[in-house]
């Protein structure tokens, strides 16, 4: 499909008169409306504005391509616009835009109209091009440009190595949010700039249309460097083990020629994949802890869970009653599931370090972590905290026994796994824990006789702090740490205080949700539609419900999630909420210690800070109604 297909005479403003990026928008946007492209011009120019929330679309060299990819567009087309004067729209070169061309895309667009809209963006890198367009006196000169570079250009899927390039292969991948127009014009920036350069380079695009001019196994393990430049996911696994610089879509726009000369001198760090999957040291150093606590953590949880639940409903059935049946289901849930717990927890932290040999050092040592000796009388030893501890020492001790026997002949290979791994880490990873549990004991028994003796102001306090991180970062490290601390608590008979993080983690989907009710001016209509999955989703307590409004406005829902759910967590200790399921939502809020009234009570917690949080969100969001008109 032709770019001149989509933009055409009644699209086109010569003499732009609006003096604002605001102004500018709304111009162009009445101007497709006035053509028939549209269904509906004010969600046409909310989607607009939204996708300018996200990064400028200001890309430098004078140019803005305001885009989006709408319900709103009848038929997709181009808009152009032009300013003699410029208009400040916070462009990456600080400059002020003079050309402006807003793509309107349909959802439904097929390839053909993604790929023309897009090889518009590729043109605009043109110098040459760009000065056509700025000095044409009537729409019919701007056309005549659009098709005299259609003829010159054929998109190239591969460039021409010349033959001092020989000697130096380098790939690259593009790829933007929306896959519109950054993807390709990085891509064709690249291209461009190898070419004066004299530099062989393949350039993989991932837009809107799919991938495009994919990289090949055998191109990547023959390539000296690659270059990533993207502002969204792309496919990073296969790269692993070869240098890679990774950038942002504008780097690879505006500092074309800097990047490449890195990638000749193959100033790039060699990419491992393992260490990206988790957290590496570059976030912060927390890749490997963090890692291998949830490995054990969530293992762990099917135990808790399931024991848990069937724990609370023998309660509810009528254990106390001397009934049968709930003597099994708390036999099966307290006395077998609730035991595996901590040696599950140790076990499978130890393989998650030292693969499947550091497994059976790690449940030894829970194991023994959850022992009680005469001495020490009744209780669960050093439970969570001895787990912890017995789950690392048995990793990283089978890790050095592995190392010990790396010198032994081939021959004797096949013992290893099955004879000398075991013996020895789970000799010395007993031995060491049977000496440190009985201080780990005395250390756990006396936290657990701390959060027993909680009340009023420390016990509200607390709540406040659980609650908080909850909603801090959604089902990340934060999160997960409040929920674990739960989960401890919950080993030592405290259940006040998973009753805390389960309400509060409810807490962040559930108040986006009531927001996206209460304000639905201040959404898309996409984010509205997410809101009515973000009630399922908290109630259900799956924190990760809030991940994509965060993810576009986290300056103002991170906050407000978070104080809504740290006045949950502070109400519940408030209210001495008690419960016995760590997982489940409102499905177990029924089995709440305390009947009907606490029930009301924990309900009300939940409740408040939904409110709190959709307050909060209507008061920090902006109007889109108002801001688009």
């Amino acid at each position: 499909m032709k770019i001149t297909e989509l933009l055409s005479q009644d699209t086109i403003i010569l003499d732009l008169q609006a003096q604002s990026k605001k102004d500018a928008l709304n111009e162009l946007a009445n101007q497709l409306n006035a053509a028939g492209k549209l269904n509906d011009k004010q969600a046409f120019i909310n989607d607009i504005f939204n996708r300018e929330e996200q990064s400028t679309t200001g890309i430098g060299e004078s140019i803005a391509i305001p885009h989006a990819k709408s319900a709103a567009v009848k038929v997709p087309a181009i808009a152009f616009g032009r300013s003699d004067s410029g208009i400040d729209f916070e462009s990456l070169d600080g400059q002020p835009a003079h050309l402006f061309f807003m793509i309107a895309a349909s959802e439904g667009a097929n390839n053909a109209h993604l790929e023309a809209l897009s090889r518009l963006s590729t043109f605009l890198m043109d110098e040459k091009f760009r000065d056509k367009i700025y000095k044409a006196s009537s729409k019919e000169e701007i056309l005549d440009a659009v098709n005299a570079k259609e003829i010159e250009v054929d998109e190239p899927e591969k460039a021409e190595a010349t033959p001092e390039s020989k000697n130096s292969k380098i790939l690259a991948v593009t790829a933007c949010p929306t896959g519109i127009a950054h993807t390709y014009m990085a891509a064709e920036k690249l291209r461009e700039t190898a070419k004066e350069m004299g530099i062989s380079i393949k350039v993989e695009t991932n837009g809107s249309s799919g991938v495009k001019n994919r990289l090949t196994d055998e191109e990547i393990a023959d390539a000296d460097v690659i270059v990533v430049a993207a502002d969204t996911k792309v496919e990073m696994a296969r790269f692993a083990g070869k240098p890679v610089i990774e950038t942002g879509v504008g780097k690879a726009i505006h500092e074309t020629t800097d990047l490449l000369n890195r990638a000749v001198k193959k100033d790039a760090p060699i990419y491992n994949a393992e260490k990206k999957e988790g957290s590496s040291e570059e976030s912060g150093g927390r890749s490997g802890f963090y890692k291998h606590l949830m490995n054990g953590v969530s293992n762990m949880l099917p135990f808790v869970v399931g024991g848990g639940i069937l724990i609370a409903i023998s309660f509810f059935w009528g254990i106390e009653s001397d009934n049968e049946f709930a003597a099994m289901l708390s036999t099966i849930g307290g006395g077998k599931a609730f035991f595996l717990m901590v040696p599950v927890l140790a076990g499978f932290i130890a393989s998650s370090i030292a693969d499947r040999p550091g497994f059976a050092p790690g449940m030894i040592g829970g194991l023994i972590a959850i022992t009680v000796t005469e001495a020490e009388g009744a209780g669960m030893g050093s439970g969570f905290l001895g787990g912890l501890i017995a789950g690392f020492l048995a990793g990283y001790v089978t890790l050095l026994v592995k190392k010990a026997f790396a010198g032994l002949p081939d021959s004797l290979e096949g013992l290893k796994p099955v004879l000398f791994f075991p013996v020895f880490s789970i000799a010395i990873t007993g031995i060491i824990m049977m000496l440190i549990n009985p201080p780990l004991t005395m250390i756990y028994t006396g936290l657990s006789s701390f959060l027993e003796s909680m009340s009023g102001t420390n016990a509200i306090l607390l709540g406040l702090i659980l609650g908080a991180m909850m909603a801090f970062d959604m089902g990340g490290p934060v999160n997960k740490a409040a929920y674990t601390f739960g989960l401890a608590t919950l080993a030592t008979g405290n259940y006040t205080v998973i009753a805390t993080v389960m309400a509060a983690g409810m807490v962040p989907p559930l108040g986006m949700a009531l927001a996206t009710t209460l304000f639905k001016n201040r959404f898309t209509k996409t984010e509205r539609e997410a809101g009515k999955t973000a009630y399922a989703l908290g109630a259900c307590f799956i924190t990760e419900g809030v991940i994509p409004f965060a993810a576009a406005d986290p300056a103002r829902v991170i906050p407000s999630t978070m104080a809504g759910a740290a006045v949950t967590g502070a109400l519940t200790m408030l209210f001495d909420i008690a419960l016995r399921a760590p997982h489940g939502g409102i499905f177990v809020i029924g089995l709440v210690d305390g009947g009907v009234i606490k029930i009301v009570l924990y309900i009300l917690a939940i409740i408040i800070g939904m409110i709190v949080t959709a307050l909060l969100v209507g008061v920090l969001k902006k109007d889109l109604t108002k801001q688009a008109t």
